[in-house]
C-alpha cells in the first residue's frame, strides 16, 4: 500500500496541496506577487526630497514666511522700526474694509481686470491668428509686438507719463495735425485716467499674449485644418471651430495670469501718477493704497494688514479659478480615480 501523506507544511492546506499536485482539482495558483525591494521606499522619499526640497525651501522663505510675517505685524501699530508692542488685534483690518479709499481702489483693480480680458483679449487672438500664416517680414513683426513686454516698468511709465502730459507729445501731435479740440488732460481727468491706464497696459502686455497664442496654434495639427478646407469650410468657419476650441487651455492660463497681475497692479500706476494723482484721478489700486497708507504714512503695521488682504483676495481669485474653469484642463493630468482611490492602469 502507498501511503499518501498530507501536506502539513505551515500555510498550505491539504486540500490546496492535491490540487497542486494534480489531486482531481483545477490548478489554484494565484500570480506571484512582485516583491518590493529592501530600502525602494527610502530611496523614493530621498530622491523626492532632493528634487523638491530647493523649490520648497525657496518657496517658505520667499513666499510662506512673508505672507506669516506680514499677518503677524498686521496685528499692530507698528512704525517699523523696534519690537512691536502696541497690539490692535483686527482693528486695521476692520479699518481697512471700512476705509472708501481701499473699497475704491478695490473697484479699480476690478475695472482694470475685465478690461484687460475684454481689450487685451480679442486683440491678442487676432494678431495671433495673422501671425500664423505665412507672411512677409513675420518674425520682424512677431518681435516688434513683443518688444514693449521686455522693456521695463520704469521706463514705460517715464515714457507715457511725459507724452500724455498736457504739454506733452500728444496733445503737441494733435494741435499740429489740426485736431487739437481732441486735446485732453489724459492723465488727470478721472473720466479719461483709467482708460488711458488700461490703453498702456494693453500696449505694454498684448506682445505677451499674442506669443502664448502662437505657441498654442503651432501645436493644432495641420491635418485638421486640411480635412476642414477639403470639407468646403471657409477660413473664419476653421478658426471658429478648430483653431480657438483646441486654443481654450491657453486662453484659460493667459487670463489666469492677466487676473493675477491685474490684482496686484502696482508699478505702472505709481510711476505714472503717484500716490496722490492716483486716487483723485480714479486709478488708484489697493497696492498703490498699501504704499501710501502703509510705508509713506509712517504706519507699517497697517500696511502689512493689506498686504495680507491682498494676498487673501488674490489667492481666493485664484482657488475659485482653479475649481470652476482651470478644472477641465487638470483633470486629464490626474492618474487615479476619484471614487476608488486606485491607480489607472
Amino acid at each position: 500500500m502507498t501511503n499518501i501523506r498530507e501536506n502539513t507544511s505551515p500555510g498550505v492546506t491539504p486540500t490546496a496541496g492535491l490540487a497542486q499536485h494534480g489531486g482531481g482539482g483545477a490548478a489554484a495558483s494565484s500570480p506571484p506577487q512582485p516583491r518590493r525591494r529592501r530600502g525602494s521606499g527610502w530611496a523614493m522619499r530621498l530622491e523626492i526630497a532632493l528634487l523638491a526640497g530647493p523649490a520648497a525651501i525657496v518657496f517658505l522663505a520667499f513666499v510662506i514666511f512673508p505672507v506669516a510675517i506680514a499677518a503677524y505685524y498686521g496685528f499692530f501699530r507698528w512704525q517699523g522700526y523696534g519690537p512691536a508692542t502696541d497690539f490692535v488685534g483686527l482693528q486695521n483690518y476692520i479699518t481697512i474694509l471700512q476705509d472708501s479709499a481701499f473699497q475704491q481702489a478695490l473697484m479699480h483693480n476690478g475695472l482694470i481686470v475685465i478690461g484687460s480680458l475684454v481689450l487685451q483679449g480679442p486683440a491678442a487672438i487676432l494678431l495671433a491668428l495673422l501671425l500664423n500664416r505665412k507672411m512677409r517680414g513675420q518674425s520682424l513683426i512677431r518681435v516688434l509686438i513683443f518688444v514693449p513686454y521686455v522693456i521695463a516698468e520704469v521706463v514705460v511709465g517715464t515714457g507715457w507719463s511725459l507724452m500724455l502730459s498736457t504739454n506733452g507729445a500728444l496733445n503737441g501731435l494733435l494741435k499740429n495735425i489740426g485736431l487739437g479740440f481732441l486735446a485732453q488732460d489724459w492723465l488727470s481727468n478721472p473720466s479719461l485716467a483709467i482708460w488711458t491706464l488700461l490703453a498702456i497696459l494693453t500696449w505694454k502686455y498684448v506682445g505677451f499674449a499674442v506669443i502664448l497664442f502662437l505657441a498654442g496654434l503651432q501645436g493644432i495639427p495641420e491635418e485638421l485644418y486640411e480635412a476642414a478646407a477639403l470639407d468646403g469650410a471657409s477660413y473664419w468657419q476653421i478658426q471658429r471651430r478648430i483653431s480657438l476650441p483646441l486654443l481654450g487651455p491657453t486662453l484659460r492660463i493667459w487670463a489666469f495670469l492677466s487676473i493675477i497681475g491685474a490684482l496686484q497692479l502696482f508699478d505702472l500706476v505709481y510711476i505714472i501718477w503717484g500716490q496722490y494723482v492716483a486716487s483723485t484721478a480714479g486709478t488708484s489700486t489697493m497696492a498703490t493704497y498699501m504704499v501710501a497708507n502703509g510705508r509713506n504714512a509712517g504706519n507699517f503695521g497697517y500696511g502689512n494688514a493689506v498686504a495680507v488682504v491682498i494676498f487673501l483676495i488674490s489667492l481666493i481669485v485664484a482657488l475659485f479659478y482653479q475649481r470652476f474653469v482651470l478644472r477641465r484642463d487638470t483633470e486629464g493630468a490626474l492618474t487615479g480615480d476619484r471614487r476608488t482611490g486606485r491607480k489607472k492602469r
